[in-house]
């Protein structure tokens, strides 16, 4: 289905993926882990075309998309979407017309610069939210809803661009437990019901082994590890967060959590 080659990603003198290569044979949930800095999040844009690879090849079926311009470029997009930490709704438009954006790439422009959707969309937008329990919210601003209702939305918008993946980037990060709760069910449910693959940068190991079924670990740009939710053991956490050996499975967000805060406050006082 999807095949990622010896990816180089380079800002500067800074390898940010550095040689990743992997192959998705069948629809999955794949969760990527790593402490702050290790290339998940570059990994995602270049595989979905936001940022373009150093070097490498990505290819789906026969078609190479790293070499995608214009039109080609925007329809793997279609086909790869992507959800944000922080949404990237627009705030002052209500839910229903922010899910109805996920067809842009598949309107004319004149359709698009005045916001003329097909009653057929408009149905189909409301029955996705409906899927994922937000339809009620549909004619509210997006600013006005919840943190994990937003998210909701976003993941709703990228299942109107009806993709074959789905790209998640820290889709919780920034939510309550309750909420990213919600958030990676909605997210399971449409691989396990719609056989899409979704790739989750993830920040928890606990996380990771309760809703993905192949786990990824990158450390400085690299992937240290690639195997199943079961073979995530404290060893192999160990290694991917390069954490001592007074790393503990008790003790797994925490540890997690001081290391990338640790990583947060070296970039900010170098």
């Amino acid at each position: 289905m999807f095949k990622a080659q010896k990816i180089v990603k380079t800002f500067g003198s800074v390898r940010a993926v550095d040689g990743v290569s992997f192959t998705v044979e069948k629809p999955e949930m794949i969760g990527i882990i790593g402490r702050s800095g290790a290339g998940k999040s570059t990994l995602l844009r270049v595989i979905n075309r936001l940022t373009d690879a150093t070097s490498g090849t990505i290819s789906s079926g026969d078609q190479e998309i790293l070499g995608l311009r214009g039109r080609e470029k925007r329809a793997w997009q279609a086909r790869c979407a992507m959800i944000f930490q922080q949404f990237n709704l627009v705030p002052r438009m209500d839910v229903v017309s922010n899910v109805l954006f996920g067809t842009l790439n598949s309107r004319s422009t004149l359709a698009s610069l005045l916001n003329l959707f097909p009653k057929s969309d408009i149905n189909r937008a409301i029955d996705i939210l409906e899927r994922l329990g937000v339809a009620e919210n549909c004619t509210k601003r997006a600013e006005a809803l919840s943190g994990g209702q937003q998210q909701r939305v976003a993941i709703a918008r990228a299942l109107m661009q009806n993709p074959e993946i789905i790209l998640a980037d820290e889709p919780i990060a920034s939510l309550d437990p309750l909420n990213a709760k919600i958030v990676m069910e909605s997210l399971r449910r449409i691989h396990d019901e719609d056989g899409r693959v979704v790739i989750c940068n993830l920040h928890t190991l606990d996380t990771a082994r309760a809703f993905c079924d192949r786990i990824i670990g990158m450390r400085e740009g690299k992937i240290v590890f690639d195997g199943s939710s079961t073979e995530l053991s404290a060893a192999v956490a160990r290694d991917v967060y390069g954490a001592d050996d007074n790393f503990s499975e008790a003790a797994t967000s925490t540890s997690i959590e001081a290391l990338e805060l640790s990583d947060r406050v070296a970039l900010e006082t170098a």
